[in-house]
């Protein structure tokens, strides 16, 4: 581990070229957040940034973030946890300060980026997983994959996509293919403090103070001043491949490992299952050993809603034996 390169907190620097602020103890908003460092991780070509957090010595927790998103997201669930926790959160490739590919991305590399990372920081071990969205869609798959790889699974308001109602390869097909002539574009906001009005407008839970941390360590700052995600853009590229809800399910029905389910009560899972409660209780299902817990009050991004909620569930249920 001590072979990566390490970024001391509260350095700025550049990575990929592109400019890169770390997570200050203490920011704008006057809170006292616990500091993190960012270690650079070789991945099957790429150059990783990983978040850590915590004691070195501490038992490890891999904290898995969602589409459009990168690791500061858990920030304020760190900030929440009452134990002593090794904490690790990639960027996924594509995502804040890891490499950006320029042209598409296949699903499929996330769980072979995942696991380089866990016999990086955790040979040998059966590891505890926390996956927000995308990132639980990865581990969900990932722990069905490797069953004595994961000890225990967190997934965090996912549970599936729904197919699109076109979902036919030649329709999916042609608009990849017709994509490809146009570079796919993010929306560009003058300033930090105007991200963050948009994520405010996006989600009305989030306080002003959570805003303006995360217009300020999950955006980027671009040569002229003004203030995108710190994302890809090629990731809004459709998929030219049909989703197969069946597909997934048959890696769940692999997973051995305890898993926790935390749904946010105005999330997209129960958005997505009102109708179709027989659709959710086959999801969940598939997965030997699982119970659910709703975070009251929370969206999609509880992680930002409900950090208090989300972090006392996580140690409620997470063994550190």
């Amino acid at each position: 581990m001590n072979k990566n390169a390490i970024v001391p907190e509260n350095d700025a620097a550049r990575i990929d070229g592109r400019a890169f602020t770390h997570l200050p103890g203490s920011g704008a908003d006057g809170v006292a957040h616990v500091p993190s460092t960012l270690d650079r991780v070789p991945v099957r070509g790429l150059d990783y940034s990983v978040r850590r957090w915590g004691p070195a010595d501490a038992p490890v927790l891999f904290l898995l973030h969602g589409w459009m998103d990168s690791s500061p997201t858990f920030q304020f669930v760190v900030d929440a946890l009452g134990k002593d926790w090794q904490l690790i959160a990639p960027d996924w490739r594509g995502f804040g300060g890891s490499t950006w590919l320029g042209h598409g991305y296949w699903f499929p590399d996330y769980y072979a980026d995942l696991e380089v990372l866990l016999d990086h920081y955790a040979p040998g071990q059966a590891v505890r997983l926390v996956g927000h969205s995308m990132g639980a869609a990865v581990a969900g798959v990932y722990a069905g994959l490797r069953p004595a790889r994961v000890a225990q699974l967190v997934m965090m308001d996912f549970l599936g996509l729904k197919p699109p109602p076109d979902a036919a390869s030649p329709v999916l097909l042609r608009k990849w293919l017709d994509a490809q002539a146009q570079p796919p574009r993010l929306p560009v906001h003058e300033d930090s403090a105007a991200l963050a009005r948009r994520l405010q407008t996006v989600n009305p839970r989030l306080s002003a103070a959570r805003a303006a941390f995360l217009a300020r360590h999950v955006g980027r700052i671009g040569a002229d001043g003004r203030v995108e995600m710190a994302c890809d853009p090629w990731h809004k590229l459709p998929s030219p491949f049909v989703y197969r809800i069946e597909d997934v399910m048959a890696c769940w029905r692999q997973v051995t490992a305890p898993t926790l389910m935390l749904f946010a009560e105005h999330g997209y899972v129960n958005e997505r299952f009102a109708t179709e409660p027989e659709a959710l209780r086959q999801r969940l299902a598939c997965f030997a050993d699982h119970r659910v817990l709703t975070i009251a009050d929370a969206g999609h991004n509880l992680q930002h809603d409900q950090p208090e909620a989300v972090a006392a569930a996580l140690e409620a249920f997470l063994q550190r034996d």
